[in-house]
């Protein structure tokens, strides 16, 4: 069982940057691809980013690629969410997921097994 922690949210003013963490509590998270997405109340569960056990290759939701960059951290087994020049409409709980989906299905959250209790982002002036 591969328990994730999340951490590196909180309050940032529109045009800041937020640097989000995710960490397992034991075992590394090399064999999984891992994801970042995120939620607002009201709304389904939204995929931002991920990227791949094989290979590294990454995949952003549309309206994050250019701000958002999702990176691995082999070292710490963990996985990073660089979000720069973030918008109101960023703000969400997001949530760090693994599993081994396969590539048309990697926006799936139903396809991951493991998540973390997410983490709050609010952008506001």
């Amino acid at each position: 069982q591969v328990q994730l922690v999340e951490s590196g949210g909180g309050l940032v003013q529109p045009g800041g940057s937020l640097r989000l963490s995710c960490t397992a509590s034991e075992g590394p998270l090399s064999t999984y691809t891992m994801a970042w997405f995120r939620q607002v109340p009201g709304k389904e569960r939204e995929f931002v980013a991920a990227i791949r056990a094989s290979g590294g290759t990454t995949h952003y939701l549309d309206s994050v690629k250019g701000r958002f960059s999702i990176s691995r951290d082999k070292a710490k087994s963990a996985v990073n969410l660089q979000m720069n020049s973030l918008i109101p409409e960023d703000t969400a709980v997001y949530y760090c997921a693994a599993g081994r989906p396969i590539l048309s299905a990697i926006r799936t959250s139903n396809m991951y097994y493991y998540w973390g209790q997410g983490t709050q982002v609010t952008v506001s002036s």
